[in-house]
């Protein structure tokens, strides 16, 4: 990857074609510049489709056999989804592709003409201006395994999050209709809970059943009955229970949907972990990851998936800039600003990480080893929240350290190379 100014600079030279998208939904611009920001070509209005990036592709293809170009770059923002399909077309034809930051985009399309006003004619002028610069990153489109790992960890969220509110709807209803439920069973969703409001959703279907049809349906249902003595309990809440009596029938109704949903999701979030796990092992030492005390799978396919082949990295602190969670510090003359990190990255693999080290500090010894230190050394102690920051870094660079070499993880290493430190320090 190449990360500096500099180097980005140094690709953009007289033989290269500097190409400016403002993409749409429907519709797409494009302009063309040389390496010193004089415009080529005029304005290229182009549709979504397949005809449209055809007619793109020769646009760009007269144009560079007309100036002497052998080098095309295409510059865009990264407007939510629309560029998708747009990129994986320039990129199987070869060309470079760099992103653009909208918040640049929106601070310098003023130059020009000194107006904030904004169109499909400035912006893609704007977008090329920046690339010609260096100011942009090079996109990465991962192949293969990488990106079905990415899609995975995508599904896995959105199923996550339809649970997660299924969950919610249901603890509403027992808030409502079955307030006391919840004192015998205290996770509707584990077996004899679930299997309980699948046959007795209400009260009063369960004080009419009676404790020995509630016991006859666990036995029937469950290897392990839930117990004569929590029946009994279960029906005495029920015959005192305090719910809504109106508008039952409607209410069970929802009630068993949302309960059918539930499992639906479940099964599907079951077979996607397996197809994680699958993915996962396709991928050179990934598996290593998983020898680390408190990294489970989804932690471990949501690094791979969002950070692709690791072979595109020099430093692990160009993953830490990926994810946003590089130090950053406002100072201006005598004053100085607080650190923090950038949040500038991919949100989904710095959420990952911060989850994964909260279960890592509470299952692994060594890490929360390292955790006490940060709080009690002598100097600087760090707070728990900038401890667990700085863990994380340290996280990336053993995942760096295992995909890279394939080495077994070893604590006694990683613990040795922080005590090696201190003393080089000292």
């Amino acid at each position: 990857m190449k990360n500096t100014q500099n180097e980005k600079i140094s690709q953009i030279n007289i033989s290269t074609l500097v190409v400016g998208i403002d993409v749409a939904k429907e519709t797409h611009y494009a302009r063309a510049f040389d390496y010193r920001g004089m415009e080529l070509s005029k304005l290229l209005k182009f549709s979504n489709t397949a005809e449209g990036y055809e007619k793109l592709a020769r646009w760009m293809q007269s144009i560079s056999q007309q100036q002497g170009k052998t080098d095309i770059i295409v510059g865009f923002e990264p407007t939510g989804h629309y560029w998708f399909t747009l990129g994986d077309f320039l990129k199987e034809r070869g060309h470079r592709l760099a992103m653009v930051n909208p918040f640049h985009v929106k601070r310098t399309k003023e130059l020009d003409d000194n107006s904030p006003t904004k169109n499909d004619r400035k912006d893609p002028k704007t977008i090329a201006m920046l690339v010609k610069d260096g100011r942009y990153r090079e996109v990465y489109l991962a192949q293969n395994v990488y990106q079905e790992l990415r899609e995975a960890v995508a599904e896995r969220d959105r199923l996550v999050q339809r649970l997660t509110s299924i969950n919610n709807q249901v603890t509403r209803w027992l808030d409502i209709h079955f307030p006391e439920f919840q004192s015998i069973f205290r996770d509707w969703r584990r077996q004899a809970a679930f299997i309980t409001l699948r046959h007795f959703p209400t009260p009063e279907k369960i004080a009419s059943a009676g404790t020995m049809k509630i016991e006859e349906t666990w036995k029937a249902l469950m290897k392990r009955s839930a117990g004569s003595k929590r029946a009994q309990e279960l029906f005495r809440v029920a015959s005192e229970s305090i719910g809504r009596k109106t508008g039952l029938l409607a209410a069970e109704a929802s009630l068993q949907n949302l309960l059918t949903e539930y499992e639906l999701y479940s099964e599907q979030y079951k077979e996607l972990e397996q197809l994680m796990l699958d993915l996962l092992k396709q991928v050179p030492n990934a598996e290593k990851l998983l020898e680390i005390k408190g990294v489970g799978l989804i932690t471990a396919a949501t690094f791979v998936g969002e950070v692709g082949d690791i072979g595109r990295f020099q430093d692990p602190r160009q993953i830490q800039k990926l994810a946003g969670l590089n130090l950053v510090e406002n100072s201006s003359g005598k004053h100085k600003g607080k650190t923090r990190i950038s949040r500038r990255g991919r949100r989904r693999l710095r959420h990952g990480l911060f989850m994964s080290m909260i279960t890592i500090l509470a299952t692994n010894p060594e890490f929360r080893m390292l955790h006490q230190k940060n709080l009690t050394r002598e100097k600087n102690p760090l707070t728990k929240m900038q401890s667990i920051i700085a863990l994380c870094g340290k996280l990336i660079r053993v995942f760096y350290g295992l995909l890279r070499t394939g080495r077994d993880y070893s604590a006694e290493k990683m613990l040795g190379d922080i005590d090696r430190g201190i003393k080089t320090a000292a």
